[in-house]
């Protein structure tokens, strides 16, 4: 990884992680093991890259980074409420979850599912706070394209199809439309909204869509490379999970060689759509390329 953005990735991740821990609720009694599980699946590591766009792209408009840390934490909060949710036993049973024991493991399923829920509705109590924006029409504009983003049309449709690709073989459409929601919506919505609190114009956003759903889309392939033959221990998490319940994945279908080329051209389509921009969006490039490089 370029030396520039693993310091800017690591300074983010403390950030957020920071303002986490401040924002999320602490309490004793009979609510604690709630709260405890809560911050259990979102303080425990991970490269928390979606954050990190949403302070990148804010940073390329001028955006206060209070502004930006409480928009990142909040959509951190909505992207760890999904993890607790697919390593459930009905989901993908998994144990460990970057390097620790799934949320289920730690704190029993029920617990696990209310932790999920409560990191979700959190997130846009977060949004609608007044010291996300000063101005309540870009704080209700987050509010719905984060919505929109986690719902039925968005990162939830796509975990549906991921479920569906456990009983058939998805085709190659398919199986890009199912990625393009479950992990392409949130990182979608990372790059709209560092955008949308600075203001930026139409044709700007536009871009930042088209950059993310490419890189979103290569983000996942890389994924199923990594499921497929990766390393357990860089991975955090057991390997091979996808083959073993019979999912259907870009290595599945198209084998690993076509998986990564079509990684590859579609890192840079990714890269392609910033064009428009100067040298504000190195870093976003620069993070095209480690999506595509990941070990883990």
């Amino acid at each position: 990884m370029n030396l520039g953005l693993h310091r800017a990735m690591g300074e983010a991740a403390a950030q957020v992680k920071e303002a986490l821990d401040l924002l999320l609720p602490k309490a004793e009694g009979l609510e604690k093991p709630l709260f405890d599980a809560m911050r259990h699946g979102a303080l425990s590591g991970g490269k928390r890259l979606r954050p990190f766009l949403v302070l990148t792209t804010a940073d390329m408009f001028g955006v206060a980074r209070e502004c930006s840390l409480r928009t990142a934490a909040a959509l951190e909060c909505v992207h760890c409420f999904s993890l607790i949710h697919d390593d459930l036993p009905a989901m993908d049973n998994a144990e460990t979850r970057r390097g620790k024991p799934s949320v289920h493991k730690a704190f029993g399923e029920a617990t696990a599912i209310l932790a999920g829920d409560a990191l979700l509705t959190f997130a846009f109590e977060i949004l609608a706070h007044p010291d996300t924006h000063g101005d309540a029409a870009v704080r209700c504009r987050l509010i719905e394209k984060l919505a929109a983003a986690v719902g039925a049309r968005g990162m939830i449709a796509g975990q549906v199809l991921d479920l569906a690709g456990e009983n058939q073989t998805l085709d190659a459409a398919t199986l890009s439309r199912m990625e393009r929601l479950k992990t392409g919506q949130l990182i979608g919505f990372a790059c709209e909204a560092g955008a949308l609190l600075g203001h930026a114009s139409d044709t700007q956003r536009r871009d930042l869509r088209a950059f993310a759903g490419d890189m979103g889309l290569a983000f996942q392939i890389v994924d199923d490379l990594l499921d497929f033959e990766g390393n357990p221990e860089l991975m955090g998490k057991g390997v091979g999970q996808d083959a073993s319940s019979g999912k259907s994945t870009f290595v599945s279908t198209q084998g690993a060689e076509m998986a990564r080329k079509q990684a590859e051209m579609l890192t840079a389509q990714a890269i392609g759509h910033l064009r428009g921009f100067d040298a504000r969006a190195d870093l976003l490039r620069e993070t095209a390329r480690f999506v595509l490089e990941r070990k883990s």
